[in-house]
Parts: structure tokens; C-alpha cells; sequence
């Protein structure tokens, strides 16, 4: 993780990375069990396609374009996000726009989109990669960072209800290991 990527740069990066995940993914793959109990791995990508465009509607006025149903294709669900997003981080106009919302206050839309969808997109790579069979491999500068930075606000991460009890693992466990157990999630 660069800390020097504009929102921009660090969502092509992150959301490539989940795309060569997406693309990677074949047959009944998508129907395959995903680490985050009751959804499989085309659950994975609902998720990132469903709130997002929602939230991004509600905090800022901003419309992203429907793609696919993600029950017929998933691929094509993610790429037109995929796409809308990086379109609007791209757009100089973009970083004027503000996004209000009663959880996260009043922040730029770029700040919004990497703070928390790029961040979950980050997350869920390896939700999907686990269900699909896929290389799980992780950024381990972008797991350290964001693991630091999620540690303060724990008791708020975990009263939202949007993440599962920490996992215990060692203390001497990889980053990733220990980014994954912080988050809910039993890497084993």
C-alpha cells in the first residue's frame, strides 16, 4: 500500500486485484460457500454492487449505473461498478462532491469511496479468492495499515454488526492472518 495513491490509484489497484479474482472464478465456483456464513461467493460480489451504489445515492446524490443481476453475472454485475466507480474517481469534478451520512459524517466523495468501498473491496478479495479456490494472497502493507487503523474504532466496527468476534490466532501470525482474525474471519 502506497500512502502517496490518490483515491483514484489506490481503487484501480485494489478493485484489479478483485477483478482478476472475478475473472478467475468459472463454472460453480460462484455457488461455493464463501468464508462470511450464508453467502456464497456470488453473495461476495452482491454485496460490493448492492450497498455501495445505495450509499453512495443516499450520502451524495450520485447514481451509478445498474449492470447485471449478480444471480446471472456476477462478472458483468462487478465490472459496470467496477467501472462506475473508477469514472467517478477519475473525474477532477469529483473531488468537490461531498458525501453526508449520519455514520461516517460529511466527507469528499473520494475520501468516502476509499475509506470504506475500497477498503471492503480490500476485505472481501479474500472472501472470494477463498470460495472460488483462488490465489488468497493479500497486500500485507495494506493489511498492516488498515489493521492498525481499524484497532481504534473496534468497539464501533464490532457494535455495527458488520463484522464478526476477533479470532484468535498467535501472536506471532503473519499480517494477513492476523488482519483476517481481527476482522472475524478464521484464516485456518
Amino acid at each position: 500500500m502506497d500512502p502517496a495513491l490518490s483515491p483514484a490509484d489506490e481503487f484501480r489497484e485494489v478493485a484489479g486485484r478483485f477483478s482478476e479474482i472475478v475473472t478467475g472464478a468459472t463454472g460453480d465456483a460462484w455457488d461455493r460457500p464463501s468464508p462470511v456464513g450464508g453467502w456464497r461467493a456470488r453473495d461476495v460480489v452482491g454485496h460490493l454492487v448492492e450497498w455501495f451504489p445505495a450509499f453512495l445515492e443516499s450520502g451524495a446524490g450520485i447514481t451509478l449505473p445498474r449492470g447485471p443481476d449478480v444471480e446471472d453475472d456476477p462478472a458483468g454485475a462487478w465490472t459496470t461498478v467496477r467501472d462506475a466507480v473508477q469514472a467517478l474517481l477519475d473525474d477532477p469534478a469529483t473531488a468537490a462532491r461531498r458525501l453526508s451520512n449520519p455514520h461516517v459524517g460529511d466527507l469528499s466523495v473520494p475520501d468516502a469511496v476509499s475509506r470504506l468501498f475500497t477498503a471492503d473491496v480490500f476485505m472481501h478479495t479474500w472472501d472470494l479468492a477463498r470460495a472460488t479456490g483462488q490465489d488468497e494472497t493479500l497486500d500485507p502493507q495494506r493489511c498492516a495499515v488498515m489493521l492498525e487503523g481499524m484497532r481504534t474504532i473496534e468497539d464501533l466496527m464490532r457494535g455495527s454488526g458488520q463484522y464478526g468476534p476477533r479470532v484468535d490466532v498467535p501472536d506471532d501470525a503473519d499480517v494477513q492472518t492476523r488482519f483476517l482474525a481481527f476482522i472475524g474471519r478464521d484464516p485456518r
